[in-house]
């Protein structure tokens, strides 16, 4: 990879078969994916190199499923973030105070783990640090996208700089607010939950065993979840008015807030990381492409963090894609063609709406303590934790295993 310095107005375009806008998780596995089977790819990014490549914590600790990990090993990333990677091997769910509830073991499902635990900053970093490794790509940053102009032979972008990018497909990875969806024309359907998610890491005195937690209580569910070094990441839902106050609290009041929830059983408690809060909403691209064009990871779609799922949808999207593209290169066609763009757009369509669906169905049946509702959630958890096949197929999507998957997420070859 290489990092092109700014350009004048007057130097030749950069033509690559494929560019990519933004260099996030999704976005770099795009174009490590491609860059792998030998494509050429620009990655066009707003950020400093520096920021790129030592990005500051944002308290947030993701989940990898199974499947989603089979993806980064294709593209060379997972050895990069594997040491700081905690495995899932159980996760136990419950609801307030009740004494019913779900325990997933890994062991019912196989030998590998339900997932793993990886803060944000080391995935971004092992993300630039495989791209460096590919010599097919080239990072232009910090750049921006003055305007797009799209044809029948391919896409241009006219950068901010006077720098020309020319490529016969644009894949989107620029985030929800994503300019390129914009400037594409396509719209979203968006929905608030006046919900906020509170993340931090903390370190404790007794090992998690890794587990991961999650507890619904009336104002959202509170996940704790395993991480490397005795330490766990906290994922805290709370109402967008309460959030500030409780972010604002000094390091005694918030650890006294937080034993509230989390109880006794990880020993003393101290704050490992700042601590930061996000908004929580649903949103959907109206379409996920257009001539061209492809939307992936949060410019596609964004969902509530309840089960854990948003960056491995956005892995699906750019697995899917990156097999579209792929096998119609290796044919000698264009990689930017309709042919690929619709069986993209088919493929990734129905599952993210159902994933979309299933994470706003979750939040809003449990985020509330009306009691007809609450009995019947913790029923359900009671009689799903005593029916072993309905576990296992429940464990299964968790870990990503079911449904029509790409190549690299299935563990082959792209």
């Amino acid at each position: 990879m290489s990092i092109d310095p700014p350009l004048s107005s007057a130097a030749a375009a950069l033509t690559v078969e494929v560019a990519v806008v933004g260099a996030g998780p999704v976005g770099s596995l795009v174009a490590a994916l491609l860059a792998g089977c030998g494509l050429t790819v620009a990655v066009i990014e707003a950020a400093e190199p520096e920021i790129l490549c030592r990005p500051a914590s944002d308290g947030r600790a993701i989940a990898i499923a199974l499947s989603a990990k089979r993806a980064l090993a294709a593209a060379g990333l997972w050895e990069l973030m594997a040491d700081a990677a905690e495995p899932i091997l159980d996760i136990r769910v419950t609801d307030g105070a009740s004494p019913l509830f779900l325990h997933y073991d890994h062991t019912q499902v196989g030998d590998e783990p339900l997932g793993w635990i990886v803060e944000n900053e080391i995935i971004k970093t092992a993300s630039l640090t495989r791209l460096a490794a590919l010599p097919g790509v080239t990072l232009l940053a910090p750049a921006r996208v003055a305007e797009w102009r799209y044809g029948a032979g391919g896409a241009e972008a006219i950068l901010v700089d006077g720098r020309q990018v020319r490529a016969a497909l644009v894949v989107a990875a620029d985030g929800r607010a994503s300019p390129t969806r914009a400037a594409a024309g396509i719209g979203i359907d968006r929905w608030d939950y006046h919900q906020s998610g509170i993340v931090c890491a903390i370190a404790h005195e007794r090992p998690h065993d890794g587990v991961a937690h999650e507890h619904f209580l009336p104002a959202g569910p509170f996940a704790i979840l395993p991480m490397t070094h005795n330490r766990s990441g906290i994922v805290w839902t709370e109402s967008s008015a309460a959030a500030p106050a409780i972010v604002a609290q000094s390091d005694a009041d918030f650890l006294a807030e937080l034993a509230s929830r989390t109880g006794s059983f990880l020993g003393r408690v101290e704050l490992s990381s700042p601590r930061f809060s996000y908004p929580l909403s649903l949103q959907m691209a109206r379409r996920i492409t257009a001539p061209r064009l492809a939307l992936v990871g949060d410019a596609a779609h964004g969902m509530h963090p309840i089960a854990g799922q948003g960056l491995n949808i956005g892995i699906r999207d750019a697995a899917a894609l990156a097999e579209a593209v792929v096998d119609v290169r290796r044919l000698g066609l264009d990689p930017g063609s309709p042919a690929v763009l619709e069986r993209y757009g088919r493929w990734r369509r129905f599952d993210t709406l159902v994933m979309l669906a299933a994470t706003d169905g979750l939040n809003r049946l449990f985020s509330n303590a009306v009691p007809p509702l609450r009995l019947a959630r913790d029923l359900g958890l009671a009689a799903v934790n005593r029916l072993p096949a309905v576990k296992r197929h429940f464990m299964r999507h968790a870990m990503g295993l079911v449904g029509d998957l790409p190549r690299v997420l299935r563990g082959e070859r792209l």
